[in-house]
């Protein structure tokens, strides 16, 4: 599969005082052509921060410190904002968890999608609205002559995150990151939008990362899953795999945690512990050695060393070499 991401050696820390503080903690990996890529973990594993770092639009406080991430060969960090404003929209897009958040109150829906097209010349000015109409249609909505006038604030949770996937696809990027898209829909909306991307990954030419804290819904959509914790990525893999077979203690605890028909009336398993606070971690050994059952002296002082089989990588001592020599 041709590559067409490169993430190599990333790292984005935010300061205090004279010191950095890793969120995004020397990470790799790779997108390959019209693949879906997954990236799971809880709540301040640095999901976020690597989409926002892969589109430019990182918090103010944030730096680089180091790395590189190339589409297609071309090097995207520390572009200018004018250069990003070519970039953003046409080669990469990016859906929001909170669309009424991310979308402009002051402007209806329609034109707000409209103006992807017109931003980057992608079409006929005359020619622009019927596309767009044709973009709604595509993504499940319906009345879109009637929609295209509406304001956000007329429209309900579900409808508002199609129209987000709309701006995010009628421009047909290279690669579109979703992050956590139905975090903040009911579940039968979130079913909805979940069955519209499995629709999506098959008509739609380009590679797409989707984001989320929940390892089922994201191995249902995706083709390989990363696993982060604390800012590293501790498990790659393909989602059938990471589900039938979990290797590291994080991925194995994150799906011992979901609830099953099969668990009803017990009590729900709960990884030990909190994720601890950007500045409490450990960013010598494994981050995750005080919460794992499993923890060895090596992991509070080394972070390990990428354990590979297959289309596997793993970063735990439980696979290392003097364990798998």
């Amino acid at each position: 599969m041709m590559e067409l991401l490169e993430v190599n050696h990333l790292r984005v820390a935010f300061s205090e005082g004279n010191k950095d503080y890793c969120a995004v903690n020397d990470i790799s990996f790779t997108l390959g052509e019209k693949e879906v890529l997954g990236i799971v973990g809880e709540s301040g594993c640095g999901k976020s921060i690597t989409a926002q770092t892969l589109v430019g639009i990182q918090h103010p406080k944030a730096k680089i410190l180091s790395g590189s991430v190339k589409l297609r060969g071309k090097e995207l960090l520390h572009q200018t904002e004018d250069e990003w404003s070519k970039i953003r929209g046409k080669e990469i897009s990016m859906i929001f968890q909170e669309p009424m958040t991310a979308l402009n109150p002051l402007m209806s829906v329609g034109r707000q999608i409209q103006e992807v097209l017109w931003v980057h010349g992608l079409a006929k000015e005359k020619n622009q609205k019927e596309i767009t109409l044709k973009m709604m249609e595509d993504v499940g909505l319906r009345d879109v002559e009637e929609l295209y006038n509406s304001y956000p604030h007329e429209l309900s949770g579900g409808m508002r995150q199609r129209i987000m996937i709309a701006m995010a696809l009628i421009a047909n990027p290279k690669m579109l990151i979703a992050d956590e898209p139905t975090t903040a829909l009911d579940a039968t909306i979130q079913a909805q939008i979940l069955r519209l991307f499995n629709r999506m990954k098959e008509a739609y030419e380009g590679s797409v990362i989707f984001i989320s804290h929940d390892l089922e819904v994201v191995a249902s959509i995706c083709h390989r899953v990363i696993v982060m914790y604390a800012g590293r990525i501790v498990e790659i893999g393909s989602a059938d795999e990471l589900l039938s077979h979990p290797c590291h203690p994080y991925t194995f605890g994150l799906l011992r945690a979901i609830p099953s028909y099969k668990m009803r009336g017990k009590r729900l398993y709960n990884i030990p512990g909190t994720l601890p606070p950007l500045a409490e971690r450990n960013f010598t050994g494994c981050p995750f050695c005080d919460r794992c059952e499993k923890k060895m002296k090596i992991c509070f002082e080394v972070f390990p060393k990428p354990f590979e089989r297959g289309n596997r990588t793993v970063y735990c001592h439980l696979f290392g070499e003097e364990n798998h020599g």
